[in-house]
């Protein structure tokens, strides 16, 4: 039991920041990604003793959090508060270029087919190897490396068509060229 109590410790401390990152850049609410980090850790305790291999636990971790996001969305129904301007903080974050982006290249992601998007999320955001993804989604490498360039190949074409239909001004997303 006391091994258990560490290994669990271990766990969160060592995972904790990377799946509130990737929790908050799948529901851009600090308030909820916390909420499913939180639910992550009371799901994987109670089933710690499923996790037969240590080293895949930071898969497991995030295959729990993925399906918690999508339970959470199942009855989510977000509340609309009103902000006054004043509150946002004054900062190169809220600067409207580089929310604008962010925003763009978040939703060209969302819009790319679920077998582009996972791979590709699993890369950018956990820094897996193809190796990596190819075991967390149970596919060969080659499939992994192809959907992998796919999908920055459709990512690049989603980013280049919203980016010249939308805004008059330089992007750095086409390396600062307007078409």
């Amino acid at each position: 039991m006391q091994h258990k109590h560490r290994f669990f410790e271990q766990l969160v401390s060592a995972y904790a920041n990377d799946l509130y990152r990737y929790a908050y850049w799948l529901c851009k609410q600090p308030t909820v990604a916390e909420d499913l980090v939180q639910e992550t850790f009371t799901r994987a305790w109670k089933a710690i003793d499923n996790l037969k291999d240590e080293k895949a636990a930071k898969a497991w971790l995030i295959t729990i959090l993925r399906r918690e996001n999508a339970r959470m969305y199942e009855k989510y129904q977000p509340q609309l508060l009103e902000i006054e301007e004043t509150i946002v903080a004054d900062d190169y974050h809220n600067e409207p270029d580089e929310k604008f982006e962010k925003q763009q290249l978040h939703q060209a992601i969302m819009q790319l087919p679920a077998d582009y998007k996972k791979p590709l999320i699993l890369q950018i955001m956990w820094g897996y190897s193809g190796d990596e993804i190819a075991v967390q989604l149970n596919l060969k490498l080659a499939t992994v490396n192809t959907r992998l360039f796919r999908a920055r190949q459709q990512l690049k074409l989603l980013l280049t068509a919203t980016t010249s239909k939308n805004s008059p001004h330089k992007s750095s997303f086409d390396g600062g060229h307007t078409k």
